[in-house]
């Protein structure tokens, strides 16, 4: 059993070299890498020569992205990755794994990559959070198998909330996701580049906002 990770990327030239070196084991080990990219004007597609199985583009936006990596995978368990997270050693072994123990699908800990301390607490929030409502979001690395995606309708395709609204379909379908550790180490740039409380907020009150209906095309707006 092999996995096909999906990278969706765009204008992350930081810190895409890192989540690429942290692959290239999985890649040594016969999983395929797919980067997708949407647009960069950085030169990130570049990074990745040599370094992924398949570089494609497609319009820009994560759902579509991910779609059009999810089309030409070509293994049966699919890894959804963020091009800021950074995969912990053994994250296949694991996946594969709970796969075999006959979960469908599954997360990954985050911890924030920046020093606040203020950090270590958003990402605990998130993953109890995670834990106890069996939602993932992005950062944490949703993994799912072919069969189980494909039961569901396959990936949303929306501008924002995508992986919420992923993780309430295979939740309602599959049951609840399978909570792997170590933890994925993703990017806090945001968080620091717009202040940490604030984003606390803005996130918060997406969330409520699509939980009460607002079209996430509109939420997007808020979200760029």
């Amino acid at each position: 059993m092999r996995l096909s990770i999906v990278v969706p990327t765009l204008n992350e030239r930081a810190c895409l070299p890192t989540t690429l070196a942290a692959l290239q084991p999985l890649r040594r080990r016969g999983h395929e890498v797919i980067l997708v990219d949407g647009g960069s004007d950085d030169g990130t597609p570049a990074l990745a020569a040599g370094q992924v199985d398949r570089l494609l583009t497609a319009p820009t936006g994560r759902a579509s992205q991910l779609a059009a990596g999810i089309a030409v995978a070509r293994h049966e368990v699919l890894w959804l990755l963020h091009a800021d997270s950074g995969p912990p050693p053994g994250a296949d072994r694991a996946i594969l794994r709970a796969v075999a123990a006959g979960q469908p699908w599954g997360r990954f800990d985050v911890r924030l990559s920046g020093r606040h301390p203020l950090l270590r607490v958003v990402a605990r929030l998130m993953n109890w959070r995670s834990c106890l409502t069996g939602i993932c979001t992005g950062d944490q690395g949703i993994f799912v198998t072919r069969a189980a995606l494909q039961a569901v309708g396959g990936l949303p395709r929306q501008p924002l909330m995508e992986d919420v609204e992923l993780s309430r379909r295979l939740r309602r379908r599959h049951g609840r996701p399978t909570c792997l550790r170590p933890p994925l180490v993703t990017s806090s740039r945001r968080w620091e580049r717009h202040g940490i409380l604030r984003t606390i907020l803005l996130m918060w009150a997406l969330r409520a906002a699509y939980a009460l209906g607002v079209p996430p095309e509109r939420l997007a707006r808020c979200y760029a």
